[in-house]
């Protein structure tokens, strides 16, 4: 901890000066470590893929689709949007150009900010050492293919052939008829909000 301070790599702005000393500093956390610390995280209510669906749009998606837009005219821009308060009704609204153009941009990130921040191995701090540290873990952890023809290997029954290419097609999942149903009431809800 010595070095870290003495080097600068620490920096105590404003308020936070006080915490400067390396002493202030551990009296400060001193106290944090004696409580146990209890991290609430309710289960989503939609499940793991709502969720997913959720941070979708604002990771892929724009801050206003143009099937939203009706009309550009004499200075105003009309769009729909969704009235969550008074039962998710749509509802029309005309705003300027100046005053649209302001809403959007509070969507557009700062330069130098991402929407999306890796970590663990694809961390951009140790991508570079760690991403092929992993693939050479994996290369090695499934057996070594015999390249030579008529090897003895025995090699997995194909059932049937794509249509398309004529390769030998892989059973990757098997799903039961409740999940299948599941699945498509899900994209079912999807092609119709959108």
């Amino acid at each position: 901890m010595k070095r870290a301070f003495g080097q600068g790599q620490l920096i105590f702005p404003g308020s936070l000066q006080a915490l400067a000393g390396e002493k202030a500093f551990h009296a400060f956390f001193r106290p944090l470590f004696r409580q146990d610390w209890v991290v609430y995280a309710k289960r989503p209510f939609g499940g793991p893929e709502h969720v997913l669906h959720y941070l979708a749009r604002y990771t892929h998606r724009v801050a206003i689709s143009n099937h939203r837009l009706i009309s550009v005219a004499d200075g105003k821009v009309t769009f729909r949007w969704k009235d969550y308060a008074h039962g998710s009704k749509q509802r029309k609204m005309t705003v300027t150009v100046e005053e649209f153009l302001r809403r959007f941009l509070l969507h557009v990130l700062p330069r130098g900010f991402v929407r999306i921040r890796f970590s663990g191995f694809l961390g951009n701090r140790c991508r570079k050492q760690l991403l092929p540290l992993c693939k050479q873990l994996l290369e090695g952890s499934s057996p070594p293919r015999s390249e030579t023809p008529g090897s003895n290997e025995a090699k997995p029954a194909c059932s049937w052939l794509c249509p398309h290419c004529g390769g030998p097609m892989m059973l990757i999942e098997k799903l039961t008829a409740q999940q299948i149903r599941r699945r498509s009431v899900g994209r079912k809800t999807l092609v119709d909000s959108s």
